[in-house]
């Protein structure tokens, strides 16, 4: 099994000269100079010149707000996340203050557009539960037989084994896919958690478990249950992961995640192909990934700042970071700026608040999160001072989310999938609306530079 669920070293072994002398190839032929974006007015990134993302489509599922014009210029403003026109924040508090967990309530929220009736809710929260069991032999034939170094990869691999095991894979009508759609929320987070069990295994010689769950658990509380040697959590643990997952269930349609579930979609095609892509984009660390990019370097700073409360030393060693001269050399304090929020992300804010209610229960890791809060006040300082526009940046939900999994006891090769998971009822929401109202494939232009050259016949050429 460890042979066959392993990369095979030869399939990765040609001649490194000869792919040396290749990549040169295409390092010349895909360098594009900056200036002919600007000649061209091309939107590189679909960005405006002002960083305002390109008006490419409509929406009625969820607004991101991080700015708006005022006196013809466009200015930062305190950042606001709305599901379905519903504050994200007054969402929160709504479960909160009824103490309950919220994430199914989102689901509900996010794919009808309105907020359930308290026996809508029930029902559908059983209904989410009927739906989390996997089909026959889906285990052993597309998690055990099939394991994989990387869960992300895994977790899409297992949305396109799905595609096997339904009669009507291809069929898009909004009855069929809203079916694959509740499924797959249903059927994800044990994907994920299957999928690292299985790496845990193969690749870390750890034992192999996969425990199943009883009825009437919910999403987050399944997580636990099945990540947890003795299916044990706290309520407050419970709470938290939930609050995760409705705070990465929607964030618009632009971000790239789920501007590719439109974009695929937009083709037609199935339903679990469209997700499989969606995950594929979110895999990547200027996306979903970034949340293991701060832990990462959160490591780095702990293991380089002897004194973790002193204001001064983690003030030079930061000014390093931005200075190339320290973790990764690329001059970034990762989980520190968004590409609409300036002012404050809610996600991270509400996010913030919450881990501090599991750190005073778990003082183990209070010094840690005063670190993370330092690093944050004086990476936003730092950043301000070298700002050319004036404009500073803010914490973004990438920056706590890694750190509040940890203090969970998640694994860190389940931080990403976990992103996954929270959004895919988002990604649900938006390829419903692409199939029901987009009546075009989404296909925009790119200007060709390379002037037209003759064909030379092979016994002619150099």
């Amino acid at each position: 099994m460890d042979e066959i669920s392993k990369a095979d070293p030869a399939m990765f072994s040609p001649d490194e000269k000869l792919i040396g002398r290749y990549s040169d190839m295409v390092r010349n032929v895909t360098n594009i100079k900056p200036e002919l974006y600007t000649q061209y007015n091309v939107k590189r990134g679909l960005r405006n010149a002002d960083g305002s993302g390109v008006l490419v489509g409509l929406t009625s599922v969820g607004s991101v707000i991080g700015y708006g014009m005022f006196e013809q210029e466009i200015q930062p403003v305190p950042g606001l996340l709305l599901y379905r026109g519903i504050d994200v924040r007054d969402l929160v508090k709504g479960c909160q203050a009824d103490n309950r967990l919220g994430y199914e309530e989102t689901v509900f929220l996010l794919l009808f557009g309105r907020l359930p009736s308290q026996s809508e809710h029930e029902e559908f929260f059983h209904l989410l539960n009927e739906l989390r069991p996997l089909p026959k032999n889906f285990k052993e034939e597309a998690i055990i037989h099939l394991a994989s170094p990387d869960v992300m990869n895994k977790l899409a691999r297992c949305v396109l084994a799905s595609y096997s095991f339904d009669a009507d894979p291809d069929n898009v009508s909004i009855e069929k896919v809203v079916k694959q759609s509740l499924r797959l929320i249903a059927q994800l987070p044990t994907y994920a958690v299957y999928g690292y069990q299985a790496k845990a295994h193969y690749y870390m010689g750890q034992s192999l478990h996969m425990r199943n769950t009883g009825p009437g658990l919910s999403t987050a509380e399944h997580i636990l249950c099945l990540l947890r040697p003795y299916s044990q959590y706290t309520r407050l643990e419970a709470e938290i992961l939930d609050l995760c997952l409705v705070l990465h269930a929607e964030h618009g349609g632009g971000n790239n995640s789920t501007f590719t579930t439109h974009v695929v979609s937009s083709t037609f095609t199935d339903t679990y192909s469209a997700i499989a892509a969606a995950i594929l984009s979110l895999k990547g660390p200027r996306h979903g990934g970034a949340n293991l990019q701060v832990c990462h370097m959160m490591a780095d700073i702990k293991a380089n700042v002897k004194k973790w409360d002193d204001r001064n030393e983690v003030t030079d060693y930061l000014r390093k970071i931005l200075n190339k001269e320290a973790f990764d050399r690329s001059g970034l304090i990762y989980g520190l700026g968004h590409a609409v929020y300036k002012v404050s992300d809610p996600r991270a804010e509400i996010l913030k608040d919450k881990a501090a209610q599991l750190v005073a229960e778990n003082k183990e890791f209070e010094a840690e999160f005063n670190l993370y809060n330092l690093v944050a006040e004086i990476g936003v300082q730092l950043f301000l001072e070298r700002s050319k526009t004036g404009f500073g940046l803010c914490v973004n939900v990438d920056f706590y989310s890694g750190f509040v999994y940890k203090m969970l006891g998640i694994p860190v090769d389940l931080f990403t999938p976990l992103f996954a998971i929270g959004r895919m009822p988002g990604w649900a929401a938006h390829r419903l609306e692409e199939l029901n109202t987009g009546s075009r494939i989404i296909r925009p232009a790119y200007k060709c530079i390379q002037p037209a050259v003759s064909y030379v016949p092979i016994a002619q050429r150099g």
